[in-house]
Parts: structure tokens; C-alpha cells; sequence
């Protein structure tokens, strides 16, 4: 029977550190674009006709083909096509426009559940229309909307490990190289999903802490 053995914990430091630095720099690049991106989509379905139907299209196709497709897609398939860039930013922007369409979801609930009667504020005020959403609309939507937001960030965080498929070296990949070359897989592996609890459990943590200040 095997035991536990601290070296192995103790080797795999370095590597480890390295694809958390990874894990998080796409976590919070990848939510800045879904969060970002998904506003556009979410003013887009608002919008006439002619925005809203390609809006829906893009959104629907994004959100029902797997990450992994996608990913594959971006980093095998465009490049053929002329459009390249390395492994780290490739599942960045991958992740961040597949999530993109879940958020937009989340901001559309949360500006609907805005009364009917701020917007006819707006208007009777003469608002121009980009100041009716930021001043108006989107204040009070937000603070409806962080706890789900929130939740997507920490779907994000467990879909990182997808991005070593493409070969970014997140803390996954980082794990079974280190296994690769040392064949001592649990040590590594139980860093990596403790690594993975205390980022999580703390970023839920503080959600929950910016939605009571919100609420207020």
C-alpha cells in the first residue's frame, strides 16, 4: 500500500505555482470579457430587428456547442484560416466568449426586472440613450444580478481545466506532466483540488459580502 509522500507535495511546488499564476490570469481575463461582452449581447437583444436577430443567433450557437468544440475550433481550425495566436490567449478568449452568452442571460433577466416606469422616467427626462442605460437601467439591474454573475465566475474557474486540452498549462496540465515524469499522481492531484476549494470558497465569500453592500 502506498503512502502519502510529502516530497512529491514538495517537488510539484514550483509547477505548481506556475499554473496557479495561469488559472487565475485566465479566471479574471476570461470574466472580464464574459462580463463585458455579455452587456453588449444583453443591449443587443433590446435592440431593433436587425441587431436582435444576429444577437440571438451568435448566442444560441455559442451557448449550445461544448467549450471544447469551441476550443478546438479556435486553436486547430482558425489558424488554417489565417487567424493564430498562442495557447493561453486562444482558451482566454474561448472561455471568455462562451461564457459571454450566459451572462448576457443574466443581465437580460436582471434590466427586464427593472420597472417599466424608470424607462418612461428616462424619457420624459429627455435622457440621451446612453445615459438612460449606465445612469438609469443598469445601477439597478446589476445589484440584482451579482449572486448569478458571481456563480458563473465560479463555473469558470471549474472549467479551466478544459484549456490543457489545447495545451495551457493550468494547474491540471501542470499536474499530470508532474505525474508524467514522476508517476506519483495522487500528491499532485490533491494540491490541485484543494488549490481549486480555496479559490473558489473565499471568491463565494466575497460575492456574497458585495451583494449585502449592494442590497443596501
Amino acid at each position: 500500500m502506498n503512502h502519502w509522500d510529502w516530497s512529491a507535495v514538495a517537488d510539484f511546488m514550483p509547477a505548481f505555482r506556475d499554473g496557479v499564476l495561469v488559472t487565475l490570469q485566465v479566471l479574471a481575463l476570461g470574466s472580464l470579457i464574459s462580463f463585458t461582452l455579455g452587456l453588449v449581447w444583453a443591449i443587443g437583444y433590446r435592440g431593433p430587428r436587425w441587431v436582435r436577430w444576429p444577437v440571438n443567433i451568435v448566442t444560441e450557437f455559442i451557448r449550445n456547442t461544448p467549450l471544447l468544440v469551441q476550443l478546438f475550433f479556435f486553436f486547430f481550425v482558425l489558424p488554417e484560416w489565417g487567424v493564430q495566436a498562442p495557447a493561453l490567449v486562444t482558451g482566454t478568449l474561448a472561455i471568455g466568449l462562451h461564457y459571454s452568452t450566459y451572462t448576457a442571460q443574466v443581465y437580460r433577466a436582471g434590466i427586464d426586472a427593472v420597472p417599466a416606469g424608470q424607462w418612461e422616467a428616462a424619457t420624459a427626462l429627455s435622457l440621451p440613450v446612453p445615459r438612460t442605460w449606465f445612469a438609469v437601467i443598469l445601477p439597478q439591474a446589476v445589484r440584482r444580478i451579482v449572486p448569478a454573475l458571481g456563480n458563473y465566475v465560479i463555473s469558470m474557474l471549474k472549467d479551466t481545466p478544459l484549456l490543457a486540452a489545447i495545451g495551457v498549462m493550468e494547474m491540471l496540465q501542470q499536474w499530470r506532466l508532474a505525474g508524467a515524469q514522476t508517476f506519483q499522481y495522487a500528491e499532485p492531484l490533491t494540491v490541485v483540488g484543494v488549490a481549486f476549494i480555496l479559490i473558489a470558497y473565499p471568491a463565494s465569500l466575497l460575492l456574497r459580502v458585495l451583494e449585502r453592500r449592494l442590497v443596501r
